[in-house]
C-alpha cells in the first residue's frame, strides 16, 4: 500500500469519527458533554484538515512525477 493510500484511509477514518462525534454531542443532554464532543471535533477537524493538505500535495506531485515519466 503507497502512502497515498494510507493517507487516504486515514481522512476515511477520521470523517467517520467526525461523524460520530457529531452524533454523540447531538445525543448529549448537558451543555457540558456537548462542549466536550464539539471540542473534540475541532480537534479531529484540524487533524483531518492536515491529513487533506498533505493527501493533496501527495496527489499533485504524483501527477507531476507521472507527467516526467510520460515525457519522450
Amino acid at each position: 500500500m503507497t502512502v497515498q493510500q494510507d493517507l487516504e484511509q486515514a481522512v476515511a477514518a477520521v470523517k467517520m469519527q467526525l461523524g460520530m462525534y457529531a452524533k454523540f454531542e447531538s445525543d448529549a443532554q448537558d451543555q457540558s458533554t456537548k462542549s466536550m464532543y464539539n471540542e473534540m471535533s475541532q480537534d479531529v477537524q484540524r487533524h483531518l484538515d492536515s491529513l487533506n493538505t498533505r493527501l493533496s500535495y501527495l496527489e499533485k506531485n504524483n501527477l507531476l512525477n507521472q507527467q516526467d515519466q510520460q515525457k519522450p
